[in-house]
């Protein structure tokens, strides 16, 4: 038995009209093909799907079988079809992103925020880049944006600049530190560094300073929270260093003292890892967008 669904579109017609002319009018087909069509149906199932010399037209027990498929898998067509429909136009689609800055998710949440209202269809979901290989998850399609301040030469993937940032030294303002002009990697021997607990290799200060120059802190206290890290310093429990639109709200505090890194400072720029495919995505260009914009806003307090 071969059920195609131009034949539960015929049962469905037939039911809810009540006539074969009203059906074919409906369907857009003459009545004679819709005849043949049924007597078709018919003979494949063995069994006959209405009962003849009924008025209006009825159908069997076996048409109401036919009739509840059509019901439940006619709407299920609909919906796949303008699902598909919707991932061609670019109004729908998955984005599943992956972060390894940490202290990015207090920027990115107002973004999606953002996101969600204008593409309603997209699936957001983010996950802790800092957990697993991103850029690798990146090209299995496990996930589809890495944020990440490491570009790579990696085939069918672009990296689209995002903004730069400066990582500046944080510590109370009674700290001893606190009447440098700039904050040199030595200065860091013997000092309580409080940091996002990350692998080293991926935060700023060891990268960019403390690893090329070979200097280890006196310690190195890991804090999950950035409000719980500026509360320690704040409280002299240790020296952090933290991206500089993370700390504009307490650039003018008195509490607190920000100095660059070295007598000039060092940039960083994060990046919008995305399969080439999917960059000029309609929802994909709208986020990196807004992305860059809150940047600003954060950036300049």
């Amino acid at each position: 038995m071969h059920i195609e669904f131009r034949h539960l579109r015929t049962i469905k017609a037939i039911h809810d009209t009540g006539g074969l002319a009203r059906a074919a009018d409906l369907l857009n087909m003459t009545q004679s093909a819709l005849s043949h069509q049924i007597k078709g149906i018919e003979e494949q199932a063995g069994v006959e799907l209405f009962v003849r010399r009924s008025k209006p037209l009825r159908l069997s027990s076996a048409g109401m079988k036919m009739l509840a498929a059509a019901e439940t898998i006619l709407p299920q067509v609909t919906a796949l079809e303008a699902e598909f429909s919707g991932l061609v136009s670019g109004k729908a689609g998955r984005l599943h992103i992956a972060i390894e800055c940490h202290a990015c998710f207090e920027w990115l949440f107002p973004v999606l925020e953002q996101f969600r209202k204008a593409w309603p269809e997209v699936d957001v979901d983010i996950r802790p880049g800092l957990a697993f290989d991103a850029l690798p998850a990146l090209r299995k399609e496990e996930v589809d944006l890495v944020v990440s301040s490491d570009p790579e030469a990696l085939p069918e993937t672009d990296f689209t600049p995002l903004f730069d940032y400066e990582p500046v030294f944080v510590a109370s303002s009674q700290h001893p530190l606190a009447s440098k002009e700039w904050i040199e990697a030595e200065h860091f021997r013997g000092q309580t560094l409080i940091t996002y607990p990350v692998d080293r290799a991926r935060l700023d200060i060891f990268s960019q300073l403390l690893t090329p120059a070979k200097v280890e802190p006196a310690a190195i206290r890991q804090v999950e929270l950035t409000a719980v890290i500026l509360l320690l310093v704040a409280s002299n429990r240790g020296v952090a260093v933290l991206p500089d639109w993370v700390v504009q709200q307490v650039r003018y505090s008195s509490d607190y003292i920000t100095r660059r890194l070295t007598s000039r400072g060092i940039t960083r720029r994060l990046y919008a890892a995305t399969r080439s495919d999917d960059t000029a995505k309609p929802y994909m260009a709208h986020l990196i967008r807004l992305a860059r914009q809150e940047a600003v806003k954060l950036q300049r307090g």
